[in-house]
This record gives structure tokens, sequence and C-alpha cells, in this order.
């Protein structure tokens, strides 16, 4: 059995590897298609056409798109991910300090939205229960509510009764922004996987000897459910990565989103392409996480 995992976690983290290389290249590619570079405000604000050409020979921009490429992934061998021509600083060390800060918005954000599976367990194994009606529409509300007003609306909240900081350095705003809607998915995935195990075969049977509710819900049909949890957390976990660029947009919080947008505007190509390989690789830590939790509470999965 250990064995059958060690291979499944190091085909998983194969696939992993693969997938951030193929996103961080192609988001290279794409910021080589789109129109203009980063010389393209030399060229707006009426300068030189000499310091033009020498500014786009001393980024690499004037070589072919195929030898840049090839170039920026043999610097990956030697975890140099180029220079950052709108910052004038290494993209690595741009990308350290952004991404501790993305990371803790997320970790603080995930681990608020767990507050969703104990939910999820309860309105459940009382599906007709008053509890189980409010929460549910809260959370499809929330669910429903795009990222961008849900954090209009805490952003307002917060103006208006001075309970949570608007402050670009305080974490709890962006932190709520992106939990919300999380812990409300988390609620709809776990309630309908818990209604589903209370009526299973095994749990029925489990009631019939006796077994105490509190246990056949926390236990038994709480842990037959996470399961199902346990499936879907790869897009859980993307989800949050995704709604963090806005969130982070919009509160001015200093993490990777903001620096993927300067990067954008600014047609940074090797910091658009550390940004979206920070990223995946923030996707696919999460996703191999998840596999392997998956993995080890259900043997089936490391047979399939």
């Amino acid at each position: 059995m250990r064995s059958s995992l060690a291979r499944f976690a190091l085909a998983r983290l194969g696939i992993a590897s693969l997938f951030v290389l193929v996103v961080a290249a192609s988001a290279f590619l794409l910021v080589q298609l789109a129109p203009g570079d980063a010389t393209t405000d030399l060229f707006l604000n009426r300068v030189d056409q000499p310091a033009i050409d020498a500014a786009r020979h001393r980024l690499g921009l004037d070589q072919p798109v195929a030898a840049q490429l090839a170039h920026w992934v043999g610097g990956l061998a030697r975890f140099d991910l180029g220079q950052s021509s709108k910052f004038g600083a290494p993209v690595a060390g741009l990308l350290a300090n952004r991404l501790a800060n993305t990371a803790s918005l997320a970790a603080l954000a995930l681990l608020m939205a767990l507050v969703g599976i104990p939910l999820g367990i309860l309105t459940g194994a009382r599906p007709r229960g008053l509890l189980a009606r409010v929460v549910s529409v809260v959370s499809v509300a929330l669910v429903c509510c795009p990222p961008i007003v849900g954090t209009l609306a805490l952003l307002f909240f917060g103006a208006a009764t001075g309970w949570l900081s608007v402050a670009p350095d305080h974490l709890m705003l962006p932190a709520l922004a992106l939990a919300l809607p999380l812990a409300a998915m988390l609620e709809r995935l776990q309630s309908q996987a818990v209604a589903q195990a209370m009526r299973a075969p095994d749990i029925v049977a489990a009631a019939a000897r006796g077994i105490p509710a509190w246990r056949l819900i926390w236990l038994h049909a709480g842990r037959h459910a996470l399961r199902s949890v346990l499936g879907v957390s790869g897009i859980v976990i993307a989800t949050l990565f995704s709604g963090s660029v806005a969130v982070e947009t919009m509160t001015a919080w200093p993490g990777l989103g903001r620096l993927m947008l300067d990067a954008l505007s600014g047609r940074d190509l090797y910091l658009v392409a550390g940004c979206a390989m920070a990223g995946a690789a923030m996707v696919a830590a999460g996703n191999l996480i998840a596999d392997l939790l998956r993995a080890a509470s259900d043997p089936r999965v490391v047979r399939a």
C-alpha cells in the first residue's frame, strides 16, 4: 500500500510540475502575442528611436520569440526568472515577498472558510430544520455573488461602521471577501453529501443498532461525506487563487494578484511569466495536497 501511495504521489508530482511549466510558458507566449512591449511607454513619450532600440536590445526584446523562450527556460534551471523591466529588479525577489502575502491571505481565508464543513454537517443531518433553511439561503446568495460585488459590500460595510479596516495593509477584509463564498460553497457541498450519507444502508443499519445520533452524524456520516468534499477541493483551491486577483486589486493588498496586474499594465514579459508560474505552483500544490488526502482516506483512488 505504501509503495502504491508513493507511486501515486510521484505521478501527481510530475503532472503538477508539467502543469506549472505549461502555464508559465503559455503566459510568456501570450504576452509576446499581445500588441506592444515593455518599450511602448517610451514610444508614447516620444523618446528617440535609438534609445528605444537600445532598451529593446538590453531587455532582449529584439530577439526572436523562440530564442527568448529558450533563454527563459534555460534560466529556470538556474532558478533565474529574469529581470523585471518595470521595477528593474530580479523577478524572483519581487515574487518572494508578494507570494508570501498571497499565501498568508489564502491560508487565513481557507482557515475561515472551513467553518462551512461543520455547518454543512448540521444542515445536511437536519435538512428541514430552521438552521438549515436559514443557512442554505445565505449560502446560495454568497455562492452566486461575484467576488467584486462581495468585496465592494465589505468595503462599504467597513467604511460605514469602522468594524473592518479598509487600510491596504490590513488582512481581515480581503480574507473575509475570499472566505465567505468559499465557506458557502463548502457548506452546500458538505450538506448534500451528508444528506446522501444519512440514507446510506450502513448508516441506516448503524442507527437500527442503537448508535447515538451525534455519533452517526459527526463520525460516520461526516467522515463518509468528507470524501466528496475532498474530491472537489482542487476546484475550491483554484477558486481561492483566481478570486484573490480581484480582491487584492480592490483592497490594495500587496499580493501576487496586484503584482500580476502591474506586470500586465507594464507589459513586463518576465514578471508576467513569473507571476503565472507562481500562481500555477500554488494551485498545483493545493491540488497535490488534496489528491494525497483523498488517497489516504480512500485507497480506491490509488488503485484507479
